[in-house]
């Protein structure tokens, strides 16, 4: 239900400029910036997050020339806290690429990285499958409703990760590909989807989670935050951080409290967040 909004409109006070303004969920201004046509950051709020735009502006202009039709003032608005990260990156480089009329996969490579699915969710009207082959991404719309989704709960962890270190990490500890642990993870993506029940769920997510853990060499979050959780507790995103997904056979009350207790407080229910 909560997304991000942005906003490509002229602008005759800088002229040959791209003027950039983000707003968070309560309207105010968080960062501002003015930039030439080629990416070179003018002036600025946050040097660093200026730097990542003038990364993306330069991706833009090696793929197609000079960006956009200048001049141009760009509003990006958040529907939702900025730390709960919720692809906000992603949806990033898909706005920007339908404006400059790039390829938004060539634009990731040369930014951001990693397979591309969640440029792909970016675009997507409906829950898909993904998967990427011989450096490109395929995927499909797939419904998933299950009978247990109201058992199904987001939690936010209040810490925004950065999806960039989560892949260079990755990289860093296996320069290729293991063929057993892409067949496993394949084979748990079916497993999931023909879950008939909470436990059958539940046993998909404590076996994707120990495989992801052994991978990445890191605890899975059930075991560095929630030892002492009834149900199973599965990381999204960046390992570790943003939301992750619970499973609760116990009542919606006695969910949220003990998430609470333990300083949770952002619990969603799955039906609650619009995901169909």
């Amino acid at each position: 239900k909560a997304g991000q909004t942005f906003l490509f409109k002229q602008d005759a006070d800088q002229p040959s400029h791209i003027h950039w303004q983000s707003f968070d969920h309560l309207g105010q201004r968080w960062f501002e910036a003015i930039f030439a046509l080629n990416g070179e950051c003018l002036e600025t709020s946050d040097t660093a997050i200026a730097a990542r735009l003038t990364q993306i502006f330069q991706a833009i202009h090696q793929l197609a020339g000079t960006p956009g039709s200048a001049p141009v003032h760009i509003e990006a608005r958040l529907d939702f806290p900025r730390h709960w990260g919720l692809g906000s990156s992603s949806t990033l480089i898909a706005a920007l690429a339908q404006w400059a009329g790039v390829d938004a996969f060539r634009l990731l490579d040369l930014t951001f990285g990693g397979s591309g699915y969640d440029i792909a969710c970016a675009f997507a009207e409906s829950p898909i499958l993904y998967q990427r082959r011989e450096h490109q991404g395929h995927w499909v719309n797939f419904p998933f409703n299950p009978p247990f989704q109201e058992q199904l709960y987001f939690v936010g962890l209040g810490a925004k990760q950065d999806s960039r270190e989560g892949i260079a990490r990755y990289r860093a500890r296996k320069p290729a590909a293991d063929p057993g642990m892409l067949d496993a993870i394949s084979q748990l993506t079916a497993a999931f989807l023909r879950a008939a029940t909470l436990e059958e769920f539940e046993h998909c997510i404590r076996k994707h989670e120990d495989l992801v853990s052994k991978a990445l060499e890191i605890d899975s979050v059930a075991t560095t935050l929630f030892p002492d959780y009834w149900g199973a507790v599965k990381s999204l995103g960046a390992w570790g951080g943003d939301f992750v997904l619970a499973t609760s056979a116990a009542g919606h009350d006695e969910t949220v409290r003990y998430f609470a207790q333990r300083g949770f407080s952002e619990v969603f229910r799955y039906d609650e967040t619009g995901l169909k």
